[in-house]
């Protein structure tokens, strides 16, 4: 950024006519505080003696920041009132950027402590002015200065990624606060040239960030830009086309190697695309923002306007676009629908318009799937062109009184039933937890609530441990009877299914304390008595193995000769090491 400020180094020449700030050290610690005071005001920044006394407050809250070009006008004394510069006499404001040490310490300390229109004296002391040196012939060695300062303006100049490859000078301002992301589709306008020519230009196109567009600097710019900002950008090699350059093709001329290239850059739009699933296999880009911030939760009912199309353009549902009471209407979270759309659609808000593209994992599969103008063939990645129309709310259990909790978890529990005797052991794993948190705290229950509510956990996560056991999630299944165990502690169900879990997980003596004890409840359970059946053939199984191992074991070692030999042999060699010392 040098070139764009001229302002002498320490080793020019200063007059009287032609003062400027020498440069200070580039690296230094500037101070965080911006000191609150009031007109006549006096306060230290930092810790080396700087002093600030207000003279005029300026606007607002913003102050400048490191590498913004600032614009003021000083007057520069010595203690006694001698004047050695001021940029008010020739009636040019005085600029430079802050805090790259263009000038001295003092000032990059204290000016960005300034906001817009602000008017203060600096009082600055020798080790952050011109030290034992001084500049002749105005400023003695050792000197402390004033100056009188006013900030005008600044323009927000960005080191983006604090190496000196991006400038970013801010022109206009953006909305808001959101900047795109790698996944987003940004839509922008930009022209790129040369210190002489222009290279090239566009009025508007669209990329994914994350995929870029013609040079690195675009995609690693707009990631710092809002909504309607416009940019100049000063782009270093490494962030253009480096070493080699880039040839002339079409409209666009050849870019030299080693070249700096300029690029006004403008963020008209963006379309957010995000991960739905974090293994980016199912994929939302908004085309149209929804209203307000809430969303669908877990059980909301939704009416949506949705067109369903395979990679080729294949349309094979289509519902809600030539009739509102076809609206396509499913409740969430209920396995209703593939499980990419069930999930991309409790992240949209009402009104919103979403592409989702799922594949096939989280779609209709390896198996092909008749839908209504199509057939969906096997292994597909499909598009769903969504708009969320409309949504209610599950009642939440916040909303209910107690014995609507206890009705709800009854029929989440009867759901759960129905899925389990269909074999769908996850989506009945599901409802029965679903069951259980309506119910989870019960400190505010009458006895017989209670009772009730304690009848549903133990049966729901019965259930939920026989899910488990059928998935061979064994450390669930375990943890579920457990819970069961707590309210009820002799459950023969719970001891037959946590031993059945304690067999898979190897823990054959936790299993059989387990069905030692549903057999001394009940004595002549069939079940229980064929599980200490199998668990006992475990357990000789398991004897047999490690019999065979240190059988194994004692056999290597005898042939190594008598334990005794092995030991002196051990014993004796640190001695020859040491000998050998």
């Amino acid at each position: 950024m040098e070139e764009d400020f001229d302002l002498p180094t320490e080793d020019e020449d200063h007059t009287e006519e032609d003062f400027d700030l020498p440069t200070g050290d580039e690296d230094m610690d500037l101070p965080n505080d911006s000191p609150i005071l009031k007109v006549g005001e006096e306060k230290e920044i930092g810790k080396q003696g700087l002093k600030k006394k207000l003279l005029k407050e300026g606007e607002g809250w913003d102050t400048p920041e490191k590498g913004d070009e600032v614009e003021v006008h000083y007057t520069g004394t010595l203690l006694d009132g001698t004047q050695f510069d001021s940029s008010r006499d020739g009636g040019t404001p005085f600029k430079f950027a802050l805090g790259y040490g263009q000038v001295i310490k003092g000032w990059d300390q204290g000016i960005k402590t300034m906001k817009k229109g602000e008017n203060a004296i600096f009082t600055v002391p020798p080790d952050l002015a011109y030290g034992a040196s001084g500049s002749k012939p105005t400023i003695p060695p050792n000197a402390t200065l004033q100056f009188d300062v006013e900030l005008l303006s600044w323009t927000s100049v960005k080191d983006i990624y604090k190496d000196g490859g991006i400038f970013k000078n801010i022109l206009v301002k953006g909305e808001n606060w959101e900047k795109p992301d790698d996944l987003d589709e940004v839509f922008v306008k930009y022209e790129v040239w040369l210190e002489d020519r222009i290279v090239a230009k566009s009025d508007g196109i669209e990329f994914t960030v994350e995929e870029g567009h013609f040079c690195p600097a675009l995609s690693r710019a707009v990631k710092t830009m809002k909504k309607g900002e416009k940019v100049l950008l000063t782009v270093k090699p490494q962030y253009g086309f480096g070493d080699k350059g880039r040839p002339a093709s079409g409209d666009e001329v050849a870019v030299p190697p080693n070249a700096t290239l300029h690029i006004t850059l403008e963020l008209v739009s963006w379309k957010t695309v995000s991960e739905v699933i974090r293994d980016k296999k199912v994929i939302k880009k908004i085309l149209k923002e929804g209203e307000g911030y809430e969303r669908p939760s877990g059980g909301a009912v939704v009416k949506l306007k949705l067109i369903g199309k395979l990679q080729d353009g294949t349309v094979f549902l289509k519902k809600g676009h030539n009739n509102e009471d076809e609206l396509f209407e499913f409740k969430t979270d209920e396995e209703q629908v593939i499980d990419g759309l069930d999930r991309a659609v409790m992240l949209m808000k009402k009104g919103e318009v979403a592409l989702v593209t799922i594949a096939p994992e989280y779609a209709f599969g390896s198996s092909e799937s008749q839908q209504g103008l199509a057939v969906v063939p096997p292994n597909s990645t499909v598009c769903y062109e969504v708009e969320l129309v409309s949504f209610v709310q599950e009642k939440g259990s916040w909303e209910m009184n107690i014995q609507e909790k206890i009705e709800a978890a009854g029929k989440k529990k009867e759901e759960g039933n129905v899925l389990f005797k269909g074999g769908e052991y996850a989506r009945a794993s599901k409802r029965y937890e679903k069951a259980v948190k309506y119910i989870e705290y019960t400190s505010s229950y009458s006895d017989e609530e209670k009772k009730q509510a304690n009848a549903l956990k133990v049966a729901c996560n019965l259930n939920n441990a026989a899910c488990e056991l059928k998935l061979k999630e064994y450390t669930q299944a375990e943890k579920l009877c457990t819970k069961v165990l707590e309210i009820e502690s002799r459950n023969v169900k719970a001891l037959y299914r946590r031993a059945q879990a304690y067999i898979q997980l190897a823990d054959l003596d936790l299993a059989e304390f387990d069905i030692k004890k549903a057999l001394e409840i009940d004595p002549e359970n069939r079940d229980v008595k064929l599980e200490y059946k199998k668990l006992k053939e475990k357990m000789r199984e398991y004897i047999k193995k490690e019999a065979k191992f240190y059988g194994n074991m004692i056999a290597k070692m005898n042939k190594l000769g008598p334990i005794d030999s092995i030991k002196s042999e051990a014993e004796a060699e640190p001695m020859s090491i040491d000998s050998k010392a």
